[in-house]
């Protein structure tokens, strides 16, 4: 072989083989193990806070339905013919107001000929008493027999038993021509007429509802270890029981539209037995109402303090890492290592999580930046500019 032609292929081979290398070379340069970068940039900058430890109030929240505190269905208590509707309806009415009018005339008419046979009786018993106060000095003189001085006086025993019964028919004549003036037996809100003038109603016929809304109640569900602790919190405020416990256990209302109703409610009524079904217990809170903001009908959430958690370990939501399950955070060691610790969950409070084990008072935790975080990786910690707020003093302040 020509020796040009041997140099050629020798110096073609070489080039082959330096390209071929190049980017393993370019690669290699690249890729730093991450201690190396972690020297030549310094650890990484970490934001953290300190688990802290306190009394943490623990609030259950349930669904309510908001229900009048008396919800009254007037009837008529005679039959008739319907002649007027003395209400507007949704307005608030007062107890006596006339709300419907039924025709008189038929009891008008009843209440006259009771009157009448009244009268009549009374007549009788003037005359019965007129032939007693006769016949007796006759029959004591024997002019007449002594079984027509017995018949006088049972006449006048008669009579005056009719009396009674007579008095009794005007009374009763009276009561129901008082009826055809349907009124209304509380205050509160009278809803819409379910039937109309010139309807022909009866005892059975519903024509209204009045719904007393100062105060309204509200009901809601609760679990049987909801109630457990309610009840413990009831005694341990000296009341006998979560009926009686007035204003140890107060409710708070939030509307459909997020605010928060500026009274505070209490427990007036709980149920006798848990629900089977739905293993629950049926409870009724009483919330004033005095500028009728609240209707029957509504629903709202109902929060209330069902336990306090004393000496508790806190920390943000947004410290924990969630992993297949399970729940984990970085813990900052003295020595600014990252150590990645497991944790157990207790109940959440806000934006902060009750942390049952896994860390101590003081634990400084990361709270950014967590998923980028391994075991034992350098970082220099920065103390958050904002600490945990007291658990205990946001729920007072949202509760007023």
């Amino acid at each position: 072989m020509p020796e040009a032609k041997r140099r050629f292929l020798s110096a073609s081979s070489t080039r082959i083989v330096s390209c071929s290398l190049l980017p393993l070379l370019l690669a290699g340069c690249s890729q730093k193990p991450a201690h190396t970068m972690q020297q030549a940039f310094g650890p990484m900058p970490l934001t953290v806070i300190a688990a802290k430890q306190q009394n943490v109030p623990v609030y259950g929240k349930w669904v309510g339905t908001l229900a009048g505190y008396v919800d009254a269905q007037i009837s008529p208590e005679v039959s008739g013919y319907l002649i007027r509707q003395d209400y507007r309806e949704g307005s608030t009415v007062h107890k006596g107001q006339v709300l419907f009018e039924i025709d008189p005339r038929p009891f008008q008419a009843d209440l006259d000929k009771a009157k009448g046979a009244l009268q009549q009786v009374q007549a009788q018993l003037q005359l019965a008493e007129i032939n007693l106060h006769r016949d007796r000095p006759l029959a004591q003189a024997h002019a007449i027999a002594q079984s027509q001085l017995d018949n006088d006086i049972q006449q006048v025993a008669a009579d005056k038993a009719a009396i009674v019964s007579a008095k009794a028919n005007v009374e009763t004549a009276q009561l129901n021509l008082g009826f055809t003036r349907v009124r209304s037996l509380i205050t509160g809100i009278a809803g819409l007429a379910h039937t109309q003038v010139g309807n022909l109603v009866s005892p059975t016929s519903i024509l209204t509802t009045v719904s007393q809304v100062n105060p309204i109640k509200v009901y809601f569900g609760i679990s049987e270890q909801e109630y457990l602790e309610l009840s413990q919190r009831a005694h341990a405020s000296g009341k006998s029981n979560l009926l009686n416990s007035g204003g140890t256990v107060p409710l708070q209302l939030t509307l459909a539209n997020n605010q928060v109703y500026p009274y505070k409610g209490r427990i007036v009524f709980v149920d006798r037995a848990v629900d089977p079904q739905t293993g629950t217990l049926k409870i009724a809170g009483s919330f004033p109402n005095p500028n009728g903001l609240l209707r029957p009908g509504q629903y709202g959430n109902i929060k209330a303090e069902t336990m306090v958690l004393q000496n508790a370990i806190v920390i943000p939501q947004q410290a924990l890492n969630e992993v297949q399950g399970t729940y984990e955070v970085a813990v900052v060691t003295p020595e600014n290592k990252i150590h990645i610790q497991p944790v157990t969950l207790g109940p959440q409070v806000g934006d902060m999580q009750v942390i049952e084990s896994g860390l101590k008072p003081g634990d400084k935790v990361a709270v950014e930046s967590i998923d980028k975080l391994r075991e034992g990786m350098s970082v220099r910690p920065q103390l958050a500019k904002t600490a945990p707020s007291d658990i205990g003093q946001t729920q007072t302040s949202e509760g007023n």
